[in-house]
C-alpha cells in the first residue's frame, strides 16, 4: 500500500452519504489523538496514521498505516492492523459492528460505545508500537 499525497480534508468532504462523513471526521479526531500523527491518504482511499512495515507468519510484507479507516458507503471500515478476535471484551461492548481478522466495520458511531471504541483503538496501535503479535510482526517507520 502506498502514500497518495492527495488531501484528507479534501477527500472527506467528497464523503457520503452525511452519517459516514461525521464518522469519519470522529475517527480522525480519535486516531490521531492515539497516535500522536496527522491523518494522509493512502490507496484505496484509506486514511492512515503513522507508517509501518508488518511481516505475516507467512512471510507476506509491506507497508501500512499503523492505525487506518476507509469512509465506505456502506460502513466505516477500520484497519486497526491487530486481530481483533483477541480483543473480545472490547468487542462485547462496543455496540453493532461485523468484523473480519484485522478490521472492523461500523455503521453509525453514535450506536458505538465510544470507551470500548477507543480501547480497540489505542490496543492496535500500542501493539503496532511494540512491536507485534501472533498476528505479525510490526517495524514503525514514522
Amino acid at each position: 500500500m502506498d502514500k497518495t499525497g492527495q488531501s484528507v480534508a479534501e477527500h472527506l468532504a467528497h464523503v457520503t452519504p452525511a452519517v459516514r462523513r461525521r464518522d469519519a471526521d470522529t475517527l480522525v479526531a480519535l486516531m490521531g489523538e492515539v497516535s500522536g500523527r496527522e491523518p494522509q491518504m493512502w490507496s484505496a482511499g484509506i486514511v492512515g496514521f503513522g507508517t509501518c512495515r508488518y511481516t505475516y507468519p507467512t512471510g507476506t510484507e509491506g507497508l501500512s498505516p499503523i492505525l487506518g479507516f476507509a469512509a465506505r458507503k456502506t460502513a466505516a471500515v477500520l484497519y486497526v492492523l491487530d486481530d481483533v478476535q483477541a480483543q473480545e471484551n472490547a468487542l462485547s461492548r462496543l455496540g453493532p459492528h461485523t468484523r473480519g481478522k484485522g478490521c472492523l466495520y461500523l455503521k453509525d458511531l453514535d450506536k458505538n460505545d465510544p470507551v470500548a471504541l477507543r480501547e480497540l483503538i489505542q490496543r492496535a496501535y500500542d501493539e503496532v508500537i511494540a512491536g507485534g503479535s501472533a498476528y505479525a510482526e510490526f517495524t514503525v517507520i514514522d
